[in-house]
This record gives structure tokens, sequence and C-alpha cells, in this order.
């Protein structure tokens, strides 16, 4: 048993926060930060390419921040006619502290969400995770010149994030009812918000239309190495019986989508809608 927490890894740090504030159902003493790192040997947030839940259509489909959060894990009668109130009374959660400290955590979050003058979204830890996510496709290619190039894209995003950071620091300090930085945070508010749309493909990814979601909507075959760039794995798995020059061209072109919407995103962050894609041009090579 225990928390485990999913989420787009802009609201990592907020979830982080929250967990601190409130007290663990299941150890005196300690709150749910504590108990969340000591279960995990440090904290463990999930990415959300799952289907198995609600945020699947918010997230893969119109790309929208989503938190998922739940406490035990595989439990067997989830969907069951075991799956009870009187299950959950007498062995689950006897005393529904769980349930409590869950509402709680939801609580603060919404709480944050709705009450901060600017939306506490961090995207210099989504730029930290696609870094991790390009290492480790990095370790499964020959040439470096994609992943590279992907790296300077991600290396512009965090530099537009923490560029809004100071944006973000220096508009709380403002009077909250000056009418002049009331509309500059609701212009930086909706950069935020839709820096995440900004990883839709209108189109789709190819076969699968309704999932958009560029790095986080699951991939097709579901024991593929990758758990992100769907459109890279499908691409991958795909083509695993086709010449070495269809397969990489297959690749190569989920890739470049990939750094367009990581590259809107850093555009959208710094409030520059109207820009246009920049051309792009690199060559890939996989292990066979």
């Amino acid at each position: 048993m225990g928390l485990f927490a999913g989420s787009t890894p802009q609201l990592d740090k907020l979830l982080v926060e929250v967990t601190r504030q409130v007290k663990d159902p299941d150890v005196e003493g300690k709150t749910v930060h504590d108990t969340w790192i000591a279960m995990n040997g440090g904290i463990s947030i999930e990415r959300l390419a799952r289907t198995d839940s609600d945020f699947a259509p918010f997230l893969h489909h119109a790309g929208i921040p989503c938190v998922d959060l739940y406490y035990g894990k595989e439990f067997p009668g989830y969907h069951t006619a075991l799956d009870s109130y009187v299950w959950m009374e007498n062995h689950g959660d006897p005393l529904f502290l769980r349930h409590l400290a869950i509402t709680e955590i939801w609580g603060l979050l919404v709480l944050r969400l709705a009450d901060d003058l600017v939306l506490p979204f961090d995207y210099q830890t989504y730029a930290s995770q696609l870094q991790e996510h390009a290492n480790v496709f990095a370790s499964m290619m020959n040439n470096s010149q994609p992943v590279n190039f992907i790296n300077g894209l991600i290396k512009d995003l965090s530099g537009a994030a923490m560029d809004v950071q100071k944006e973000a620091k220096e508009l709380n300090q403002l009077d909250m009812h000056d009418g002049y930085g009331l509309m500059r945070r609701r212009l930086l508010n909706d950069r935020l918000l839709l820096a995440e749309r900004s990883f839709l493909q209108a189109e789709g990814l190819q076969g699968r239309a309704w999932y958009k979601h560029l790095l986080y909507s699951p991939p097709e075959d579901y024991e593929s190495e990758l758990s992100f760039f769907p459109g890279i794995a499908d691409a991958i798995s795909r083509s695993g019986n086709h010449s070495a020059k269809r397969r990489q061209a297959a690749v190569r072109q989920e890739m470049w989508r990939v750094s367009m919407a990581i590259q809107r995103a850093a555009s959208v962050l710094r409030g520059e809608f109207s820009s246009h894609d920049k051309p792009l041009s690199f060559t890939v090579s996989l292990d066979p």
C-alpha cells in the first residue's frame, strides 16, 4: 500500500509541495511526503501514458495537464463485484483515513490551481523529464545527430521555462488589483496552459488519429521499450521487418514531429503564438 502518483511533469513540483502538508494515514507523526519517499527511495511520479483511467481523453486527446492519485496498487478485485463499499469498510480502508488523505491532497491541489495568481506550473521540470527521455532514446541509436538536435530544442524549452519563472516572480510582486498586472498575469497563465497543447498533433498519431499527444499517448505496442514519444515507438515497432532505409525514414518523420512539438512549446511559453515551425533536417540510424 501507499501513495502512487502520476502527472504531467509541470505539476510535479506542486504535487510534492502539497504532500508535505498532509498527514500520512498509516504512519503517525509522518506526512504523506515522508512515507512516499521511504516507500520508493525517493519521489516517484509516473507519466500518464496509460489508457486505464479518466485522464486519458483530457491528456492524450485534448492536451490538458493532468494528475492521477491513488492508494494501493494492483488490487485484484478492482472493477469486480468484490470492489464494494463493504470490502472497503472491512478490509481496504476501515477508518477511511486513506480516503481522507487523498481528499486533502486533491483539495490543496485545487486551491493552489484556483487561487495562485500565476499558475504553479514548472516547465523546467518538464524539460528535465524530456532530457531523460532523450537520453533513453539515444541509447537505442547509433547516430547521435538527431538526438543532439532534440537536446538543443529541450535546452531551448528549459531556457523559456526559466524566463517564465522570472516573469511569474515579478508578476506575483505586483498589486493584485492593478489592471496592467492583471492583464499580464492572465496572458502568462494562458501561455502556461497552452504550452501542454503544443505537444498535440492535429492529425494524431499515424493510424490512431484519436491519440494526439506526441509525448505521452500510449504506444501501439504495449511491450515497447519506449513509454514516451509514442509516434517514434510505433514507427520502430511497425517497421521491424522493413528495410533499414524505410525504417529510418519512418523514425525520422516521427522525430521531426516530436522536435516540432518541443519547439512549439518553447515558442508558446515565450508568447510567440504566431511563430512558424522552422525547417529541420537530420538523419537517423537505429540498431538492427
